[in-house]
């Protein structure tokens, strides 16, 4: 992170909260240094960013110095917020730290009314150190989709037999309780769905594919499943 992305990080942070927050949390937050955390307020102050506070008390953004509120309404604030911590909780690291931001950004720019809903709203989901390894998965997979790289895996299905597999992976779909990976099978000739938590390896390969009409995500959820896609 650059410090001007570190300073802009730190100004939705304050932005965010209706209350001072230490240098200690800040750091702790950014995964700096109190003593970075009290050069880069100096330095927002000087930028003309009204910072109030002093150290062991706390630091805030002026009441009434803040970026125009966007025009949520309580359950969009709330809908963004689970939607949010559920990308926290159940994706990977990447995702979950793009949904962090965003969720300051979010916050940074709402009215004192929903600042107060959304930190009341009762939502609560744990992110479980024994998701890691799925999380670690999850980048792989999503990064193979978005790039459209073949895959080779290891793999063992409900009766725990193992298979070894090429895949186009197309898709990450969530489904009540696990996550599965849409691909086409090189193997079966056909689709299939890969839990996550039973893949033993995953290789991403130099190949690529192209999807079509026939072999796509889009194919998969209209003409074989028939359910409503979400997105």
């Amino acid at each position: 992170m650059t410090k001007a992305e570190r300073l802009f990080e730190l100004a939705l942070l304050l932005r965010s909260r209706r209350t001072a927050i230490t240098a200690e949390t800040i750091a702790e937050r950014m995964e700096v240094s109190p003593r970075t955390v009290y050069r880069d307020i100096q330095a927002l102050i000087a930028a003309g960013v009204p910072v109030t506070g002093e150290p062991g008390v706390g630091y805030m953004v002026r009441p009434g110095n803040h970026l125009p509120p966007l025009l949520f309404s309580p359950e969009e604030v709330q809908a963004l917020i689970v939607g949010s911590r559920m990308v926290q909780a159940f994706t990977d690291k990447d995702l979950a730290q793009g949904a962090r931001s965003a969720e300051l950004k979010i916050l940074s720019v709402l009215t004192e009314p929903l600042k107060r809903h959304a930190e009341q709203q009762p939502y609560r989901i744990p992110i479980m150190e024994s998701d890691d390894a799925l999380r670690e998965i999850h980048a792989i997979l999503r990064c193979a989709c978005e790039q459209r790289c073949k895959l080779q895996i290891s793999y063992r299905d409900e009766q725990g037999q193992p298979s070894e597999r090429i895949l186009w992976p197309l898709g990450m779909i969530g489904w009540s309780g696990c996550w599965t990976l849409l691909a086409w099978c090189e193997l079966r000739r056909g689709y299939r769905n890969f839990r996550f938590d039973r893949f033993e390896a995953v290789a991403v390969l130099a190949e690529q594919f192209e999807p079509s009409d026939e072999i796509g995500l889009a194919h998969y959820i209209q003409h074989v499943v028939g359910v409503r896609d979400s997105g």
